[in-house]
């Protein structure tokens, strides 16, 4: 878990661009990314420490045996120091040498060169400076305890967490935590107020490391074998279209959820979904290039039965989608979601059909509702893709969201999977393809905005979804461009 100690002078990897900026606009920086009442992270319910000082006056989390702030294993003795004053107000923490190397800062500092070693409890002592506000020395004592965690996203679950631990991560020279705030940050929504904040941090960021954050404010031009196959099988059974298979569908939802392995989970899900998704699309393949019998009748027929296929697979495919997304391993899902270009398209000139409306009517839901899960998903950054996903999965799929508006029936169908109305789901669709063209660099933000214009139509006045993504490209656009 702990990555081994290597001497600063001895390392054998390349050099890598220096950050820069000073430690103590990083600590400022720090303290003032976010709201101090907003810490931004998940870790566990802190107590309050006993001494009076300014320091020790924040939440400290409990000793946790053999790892964080355990005196009894600890072979580093950490003093955070007000950066106020001249007086030594500290808080001292009690860390381990093999987990704290994941900091380069810390790295170079248990050099002999550099160290102070106590001979009589061989504990190492460093000092650290920090901003004596609330925020700043939480955030310090959040990625110190991130140094002793392997999966660092269960503190990187919002764009205010990213930005308030980014620059304590950038001080520590902690690149594995500095990588997941930016990756995170690079794939989600902001606030006017968090794009604020991420512009003040992008200085003491490399080149490539701003590179994506920069591109959506400025236009540039220039497990076991046995276990997944009882999987595998599971999900076959579920499939099955009868009346009573909504107890299956729930038990092995939970099955799903409680797996040992998500690994093994995640391999099965992916085969099952893009099983499905083959079966949808050449199910509408088939019904929108027909091969010629000689008999209307019989193509009539053949026809009937590829829609009925492709409704039957494709409401197992939104519960693969659903299980996915609730598993977080949905990410392979949405890039095969965003290649489907052809697969839209077959669906757009099946909806301008009047045949689907009496032969399956649901149909329409079923794919903007697998559409909607993946999208919401992205927006909300449980899945995080890369920025062609994103735009791809706006510019294949945007298309039948307006073909499907255009040819809505005024009778809703009457199946199960109806909850909300069309008129519902589209405006949900609406509202969250705008946010992922927000991620987007101005210029394909650009051409797909202007592609929305028809969500105004249901009136004038009652779209603000729209007019707030519009006033949101044109607010970036008058923006000075940044020096690149």
């Amino acid at each position: 878990m702990n990555p081994q100690y290597h001497h600063p002078h001895h390392t054998q990897t390349p050099k890598k661009r220096q950050r820069i900026g000073s430690s103590s606009r990083l600590s400022s920086v720090a303290g003032s990314a976010i709201d101090s009442d907003d810490h931004g992270g998940s870790l566990p319910e802190p107590r309050r420490a006993s001494s009076s000082s300014s320091l020790s006056s924040p939440f400290l989390s409990p000793p946790i045996a053999g790892g964080f702030n355990d005196p009894s294993t600890a072979d580093v003795l950490l003093r955070l120091c007000s950066e106020e004053s001249d007086s030594f107000d500290e808080m001292e923490i009690y860390l381990h040498s093999s987990a704290i190397c994941r900091a380069k800062y810390f790295a170079a500092l248990l050099s002999d060169r550099w160290s102070e070693k106590d001979d009589r409890n061989t504990l190492r002592k460093m000092n650290l400076s920090v901003s004596t506000n609330a925020g700043s020395v939480h955030t310090h004592l959040m990625v110190l305890q991130l140094l002793y965690v392997d999966d660092l996203s269960i503190a990187i679950q919002s764009p205010s967490a990213a930005i308030s631990i980014l620059p304590v991560a950038l001080k520590l020279i902690f690149e594995d935590c500095v990588k997941q705030c930016v990756r995170f940050l690079e794939a989600v929504p902001w606030s006017e107020e968090e794009e604020a904040a991420i512009l003040n941090l992008v200085p003491f960021l490399s080149e490539e490391e701003s590179k994506e954050l920069l591109s959506r404010v400025s236009t540039l031009r220039s497990n076991s074998e046995s276990c997944e196959q009882m999987l595998h099988n599971l999900l076959l059974s579920v499939k099955q279209n009868h009346p009573n298979m909504a107890p299956v569908k729930a038990f092995v939802a939970k099955l799903l959820r409680e797996f040992s392995s998500k690994e093994s989970a995640r391999r099965v899900l992916e085969n099952a979904f893009t099983a499905n998704l083959k079966l949808v699309r050449d199910s509408m393949e088939e019904y929108s290039s027909p091969a010629f019998r000689g008999d209307h009748n019989e193509t009539e027929a053949i026809q009937r039965l590829s829609l009925h296929a492709a409704l039957t697979n494709g409401k197992h495919l939104l519960w693969l989608v659903e299980r996915m997304i609730e598993l977080r391993v949905a990410d392979v899902a949405v890039k095969e979601w965003s290649e489907q270009d052809a697969f839209a398209a077959d669906l757009q000139w099946a909806f301008r059909d009047d045949a689907w409306r009496n032969i399956v009517p649901g149909l329409p839901t079923v794919m903007l509702k697998c559409t909607s899960k993946l999208a919401s998903a992205v927006a909300a950054g449980s899945i995080l893709v890369a920025r062609q996903v994103r735009m791809k999965l706006v510019k294949y799929w945007l298309p039948v969201l307006i073909v499907c508006k255009d040819n809505m029936s005024p009778v809703l169908p009457s199946h199960k999977l109806i909850v909300h109305s069309p008129k519902t789901l589209y405006l949900e669709l609406e509202e969250t393809f705008l946010r992922i063209i927000s991620t987007l660099p101005m210029d394909d933000a650009q051409e797909l905005l202007q592609q929305c214009l028809s969500f105004s139509t249901r009136d004038s006045e009652d779209c603000p979804h729209l007019i707030t993504a519009f006033n949101t490209w044109f607010r970036r656009a008058s923006r000075t461009p940044q020096a690149t």
